[in-house]
């Protein structure tokens, strides 16, 4: 009687457990939408002609490419490695283990965050230099104080997703968004007012990040306590490893994650250096001219950063519940989740990226006022982009939680190559230019894509069924996106006798336009049962919802 009660006692924990990867994935789906929101309206007010314009919008985006990389190298590799040793760990109730692995990762990022900082600031002009954009290096300076705090947000945050609390990650992510947008815009506008030149105004807008991040460490360190308060007491502490060995341990799973996900921050550094610089050697363009281009390419950039929003949460989170499941041998368990996951992406990535692609020009007019051709031929390619990035993401996650973080040391490598070698040879031709930047990332993406998916079909057992998750969605998709376009397109004939053509009329359009769109694809995922009453179930609430719209 005893073994029964425990037996159901244990299956009890686990059908709560069940779920909670996807109540994380949720919260942090909405809130990488309402900060992608917040951050397009950060963007939006900076990169208007009256801003910053292309010129500047340029100095902002090389700023935040270098911010980028350092990020990826220091801290790029600490959260899933770290969640991933937590949720061990906690599978096991050794409460001391925890500790240590947190209060080793701590130290060490503190230190590795001071050598960021300082590497930041007092290289600043190097890394301008590297760009092809000198007049980028106040900017990177002003974030050098952003690359500490990351650090440390980075351990804070691997903890807590390690318990499969995602609702930390998603304040403090509230709380940087919030803070850069609220003070970086402020700044923004006052040095317009003072008469600053346009590089001294971008250097403003993105102070905003460096204070966001430092509020954010007060509400995780009171997170962690919170946490900490509900463990265990130290009781299993009779063999934890020492410190060395713990660190180790650490650095065993990061640094194949950080050397992949610092390898393509490195890639995208070089590639952009190289266009921007090519653009001004062989295509002879000015320093000037250059940074117009690159500020276009960057507008188009903006829009195409959204849709990975909504993916990144799903990656963060199903890292820890596939660890948890494999530790606990529940292999079936973990290949519903991988399967999950990618119909999840699949249904979120391929309409986003299409919308991209048959919508661009009126997007980038709502949003810019932007009519030229370039921007709009950009964000084509970009939408197209879009469904590989996004799997990229999910998919690497997979391989991460399964133990085979090495792939990534092949797969981006090649992805990389390639891209850097597509730049370098169209941007010196005059009839691709700039536009050698969204080309090169739609084939390094696509690329990577695939080779982790092929890797994922020899190295993972119970893995997903790849013809269930791409095919209705690709075809769901194709429809949708051919009722968006020439919903868009009557409407324009028809508001352009009443209403014209001008931004605002066209921002009415393209909103009738994606709410048509919308409708017709939420009817055909239910129709065609791309949605099943088994994946709604997975959901927090939703067998209501499943219930409330007929899903079986």
């Amino acid at each position: 009687m005893g073994g029964q009660a425990k037996e159901k006692s244990d299956e009890q924990i686990h059908e709560q457990r069940k779920p909670s990867y996807l109540k994380g994935a949720a919260i942090l789906a909405v809130t990488g939408v309402f900060v992608k929101i917040i951050g397009a309206i950060y963007k939006l007010p900076l990169f208007q002609d009256g801003v910053l314009g292309d010129e500047g919008t340029g100095d902002f985006n090389i700023t935040y490419t270098v911010f980028t990389l350092i990020l990826a190298i220091s801290t790029a590799g600490i959260p899933p490695a770290l969640s991933r040793l937590i949720s061990a760990a906690n599978v096991q109730g050794n409460t001391a283990l925890k500790k240590r692995f947190f209060s080793v990762a701590l130290f060490a990022f503190l230190l590795i965050g001071i050598a960021s900082m300082l590497i930041m600031f007092f290289f600043a002009d190097a890394f301008a230099g590297l760009m092809g954009n000198t007049m980028a290096a106040p900017g990177i300076r002003v974030l050098a104080p952003a690359a500490f705090f990351a650090c440390l947000l980075a351990v804070y945050r691997g903890y807590t997703q390690g318990h499969e609390k995602m609702v930390p990650t998603a304040v403090s992510q509230i709380i940087e968004v919030i803070s850069k947008t609220v003070f970086g815009i402020a700044l923004a506008l006052w040095l317009v007012y003072m008469g600053y030149e346009l590089h001294i105004v971008s250097a403003g807008a993105i102070v905003g990040v460096t204070i966001g991040l430092g509020l954010c460490l007060p509400a995780m360190i009171w997170f962690k306590r919170k946490i900490d308060r509900g463990s265990g007491d130290d009781s299993d502490a009779t063999e934890l490893p020492g410190r060395f060995a713990a660190f180790a341990k650490i650095m065993k799973v990061s640094i194949p994650i950080t050397i992949s996900a610092s390898f393509m921050s490195f890639m995208v550094v070089i590639d952009n250096g190289i266009v921007v610089r090519r653009l001004q050697s062989v295509l002879e363009l000015t320093e000037l001219e250059a940074r117009v281009q690159y500020g276009i390419f960057s507008r188009a950039l903006s829009i195409f950063n959204l849709p990975p929003s909504l993916v990144v949460p799903v990656s963060i989170s199903i890292i820890p519940a596939i660890a948890a499941a494999l530790a606990e041998k529940r292999e079936n368990e973990a290949g519903i989740i991988m399967q999950s996951s990618l119909k999840l992406v699949n249904l979120l990535a391929m309409p986003a990226g299409a919308g991209l692609m048959v919508l661009a020009q009126p997007i980038l007019i709502a949003l810019y006022n932007d009519s030229r051709q370039l921007p709009a031929n950009m964000l084509v390619i970009l939408g197209a982009a879009c469904l590989f990035v996004c799997l990229q993401f999910v998919t690497t996650a997979i391989l991460q939680a399964n133990g085979h973080e090495r792939v990534a040391l092949l797969t981006f490598p090649i992805g990389a190559a390639l891209r850097i070698i597509i730049s370098f040879i169209l941007s010196g031709n005059p009839n691709f230019g700039v536009m050698a930047l969204p080309i090169s990332t739609l084939v390094c993406f696509a690329v990577i894509t695939v080779l982790n998916i092929l890797f994922m079909k020899a190295r993972i057992k119970d893995g997903p069924k790849f013809s269930v998750v791409f095919i209705k969605p690709l075809l769901c998709t194709a429809v949708m996106a051919a009722a968006a376009f020439f919903a868009y397109r009557l409407l324009f004939w028809i508001g352009s006798y009443a209403i014209g053509t001008g931004r605002w009329a066209v921002a009415a359009y393209l909103a009738a336009a994606v709410l048509v769109g919308v409708a017709v694809y939420g009817v055909l995922i239910i129709v065609t049962r791309t949605v099943t009453i088994d994946d709604m179930k997975l959901m927090p609430k939703g067998e209501k919802i499943a219930n409330l719209l007929r899903i079986k």
